[in-house]
């Protein structure tokens, strides 16, 4: 696949995303005042519920088949010292979940989800497995801290992964994504794109990730301010601010939420990580935010800045930090039950109960 392909494969797939119709949103306001409770009574569930019939165009429909991609891929800018693990623990732990071992393969497992792991960019040997899907762009970026994360190459390939991790989803049938990922220091990119996306200092959008001590988090925040320094005359497009400071596996997630959103279905992202990844893409397509759904709330300060980046607030706050999709899983739950109360719950018509008396307020 050339540069010119996968960049009309972004190009086209940003095109196709349309904003949600808001007399869909009207209609499911309307009938969940129908439904036997007090009306706002399932507070955000019903807004989660009401955003998922729009965006399945109003008829019925179902979110019981859900799956989550987990994107690995390494980064250049560990050669600053910026983590306390030694890269080769993204290999590691991508085999970890190839045999069911890790926390995302668990929770998925409990929840009922499908999930895939792609390779788009990790440097150590993966061997075959007919679990392990490998897409990979090239062995790790660059320090950013010395040039450019990735060539635009790089950076469109990465996206048409996660495009076609999408549109591969979609075409088996799932009707709910969410994507996480794995990537030793990948904290560092995605504290990057918080900063040059929001304007922040960079102090403070950045966290301690997977453990930093004092010194670990000081060689951070310097890489990070030396990178954006670096490339501050190429920060002004949410493209050049993923080619020059993101990752492989950002750039796939990015991909992945725009083709999730070209196609009509609730994505769901995670952490900091993955959220930098879809606001990126909410940067590239504001109609990307009319599909998607925050999972949680990590510990990572630069989240908070992210959410009101894409417009949306949490559906968890249970202290995550992990990654690899973890809050994605837990979060799928909450987005299937909602719908199911706005599809299954019965009418005060159908079920004969009285509804709420306006003619004789107290």
């Amino acid at each position: 696949m050339t540069q010119a392909s996968n960049e009309l494969i972004f190009r086209e797939t940003v095109q196709k995303i349309r904003p949600v119709d808001p007399h869909l949103l009207e209609q499911a306001v309307e009938r969940q005042r129908h439904l036997t409770k007090p009306e706002g009574s399932l507070g955000r569930l019903e807004e989660v519920a009401n955003r998922c019939f729009a965006i399945f165009g109003g008829g019925p429909f179902s979110v019981s088949k859900a799956r989550i991609v987990t994107f690995a891929g390494d980064h250049g800018v560990c050669a600053e010292g910026i983590n306390p693990f030694p890269q080769a623990v993204t290999a590691q732990m991508v085999l970890n979940f190839l045999h069911g071992g890790a926390a995302i393969n668990c929770l998925a497992r409990t929840c009922g989800i499908e999930l895939k792991i792609v390779d788009v960019g990790v440097i150590g040997p993966l061997p075959p497995s007919p679990e392990l899907i490998s897409r990979s762009v090239a062995h790790g970026t660059m320090n950013f801290c010395d040039g450019p994360a990735m060539t635009q190459e790089e950076t469109y390939a990465a996206l048409r992964v996660g495009i076609d991790m999408a549109n591969d989803a979609v075409a088996d049938g799932c009707m709910l994504l969410g994507f996480g990922e794995m990537g030793i220091g990948n904290t560092t990119p995605a504290s990057a794109i918080a900063s040059a996306l929001t304007g922040r200092p960079v102090r403070e959008v950045v966290g301690r990730g997977t453990g930093a001590d004092d010194g670990c988090l000081r060689r951070k925040i310097s890489a990070i301010e030396r990178g954006l320094a670096l490339h501050s005359e190429h920060l002004k497009d949410p493209l050049d601010i993923l080619t020059n400071v993101g990752g492989l596996e950002i750039a796939a997630m990015c991909g992945f939420c725009l083709g999730a959103s070209a196609s009509r279905r609730p994505v769901l992202t995670d952490g900091l990580i993955a959220t930098s990844a879809a606001a990126l893409a909410v940067q590239m397509q504001p109609a990307v935010k009319d599909y998607l759904f925050a999972a949680h709330a990590s510990t990572e300060p630069g989240h908070a800045p992210l959410f009101e980046l894409i417009g949306h607030q949490p559906l968890l706050n249970l202290g995550l930090r992990l990654g690899e999709g973890t809050g994605v899983a837990l979060a799928m739950k909450v987005v299937q039950a909602a719908v199911s109360a706005l599809n299954e719950m019965a009418t005060f018509e159908s079920a004969e109960v009285s509804a709420k008396d306006t003619d004789n307020p107290r």
